[in-house]
């Protein structure tokens, strides 16, 4: 029975063999993707909130699409009925594009273990400092990984060929006339590389942070290789070179904490009543959310001839609460004295 096979096997074209090889080993890698899918999905269905079940097939869908197929491939080429020139020819092809394809497998698998990270360290908490830290270090090394997977697959399909042998050795090794030339040429990009490693682990700037920066207010939404992306107040992006964050000052409002202090001044007449104002400020603060109970003072903190500098000094969770906390209060002691002490408020006196 086995010979009869044989002899059939054997009886079929060379190239049509060779054409049902392939399309039988791209299918075999496609419907173990589908099955495989297929099984997470299904687990997936018990789950809440993050699941490695959900997040293996959004990652790794496309990755798994080109490298099972190939694999198969690959485990198949002994079977091909060809010349010996053309199959190390075929077989270097599919060493080449299973290295690309495994390069992209080994991406969807950091992916995966940025999505846990991200859920583990959630920074939609208002006291988010740790998991911004945790955020703005992944951040770099998850794009510091990529370009070196993308160097090292490079490097290794190099060595696959004889000629091109040296030139990988060189760039997997770091040495060579090239790499030198190359460093020479890209001081600025390797200058704001240094700058984004030194930004990830000593971390002057985070993402989510509060930045005062050339006079505009924002939150970084991005940290890249060679700029940073501020999210400004109504909604503009100011882009800003690493280098900047090294060689100029800036403020970072949530640098130790999300925290913040706000201060209201404002100018009345010699005759209005603190106590009665630090009355107000109890009063409106016990309404209000935005408070975080932690700091509230009112106190003159200058004189003029016409007017006292009067300044509340209160305290919230963020600095978006704040902004809108120092609005309440502002707007909350102006009405106060304009309804209670018309008189206290600022007047210019003319002596007849």
């Amino acid at each position: 029975m086995i010979k009869h096979l044989q002899d059939f096997f054997l009886q079929i074209p060379d190239f049509f063999w060779n054409l049902v090889l392939c399309v039988l080993a791209i299918g075999i890698g496609l419907l173990t993707r589908v099955i495989i899918h297929f099984i997470l999905l299904n687990q997936t269905k018990s789950d809440q909130g993050f699941s490695f079940w959900h997040s293996i097939p959004r990652r790794m869908n496309r990755p798994l699409t080109y490298f099972l197929p190939f694999l198969t491939l690959y485990l198949m080429l002994p079977l091909i009925r060809t010349g010996h020139e053309f199959y190390l020819d075929l077989h270097k092809f599919a060493d080449i594009v299973l290295m690309i394809t495994f390069a992209f497998l080994v991406m969807g698998l950091m992916n995966i273990f940025e999505d846990y990270v991200y859920y583990t360290y959630d920074i939609r908490k208002s006291d988010n400092l740790r998991e911004r830290k945790i955020r703005t270090q992944l951040q770099f090394i998850r794009r510091l990984s990529t370009v070196v997977i993308v160097i090292v697959t490079l490097c290794f399909i190099l060595m696959s060929f004889d000629r091109l042998r040296k030139i990988g050795t060189g760039l997997l090794t770091g040495v060579g006339v090239g790499g030198i030339i190359i460093g020479f040429a890209a001081q600025k990009s390797l200058s704001s590389f240094l700058a984004g490693f030194q930004i990830a682990f000593t971390q002057p700037i985070r993402i989510d942070d509060v930045l005062i920066v050339e006079g505009e207010w924002g939150r970084v939404e991005e940290i890249t290789f060679t700029y940073v992306v501020l999210k400004l107040w109504d909604l503009r992006n100011l882009i800003i070179p690493l280098n900047y964050f090294i060689e100029k000052p800036f403020q970072n409002w949530t640098r130790t904490g999300a925290s913040l202090i706000g201060t209201v001044y404002i100018y009345l007449d010699y005759s209005v009543p603190v106590d009665s104002l630090r009355g107000e400020l109890t009063r409106l603060l016990a309404l209000t959310p935005l408070w975080n109970k932690e700091t509230k003072i009112i106190q003159v903190t200058d004189l003029s001839d016409k007017t006292i500098q009067v300044r509340a000094l209160v305290s919230a969770n963020n600095s978006s609460d704040a902004f809108d906390l120092r609005c309440f209060v502002r707007e909350g002691l102006m009405n106060f004295v304009k309804n209670n002490y018309p008189d206290a408020l600022p007047a210019l006196r003319v002596k007849s």
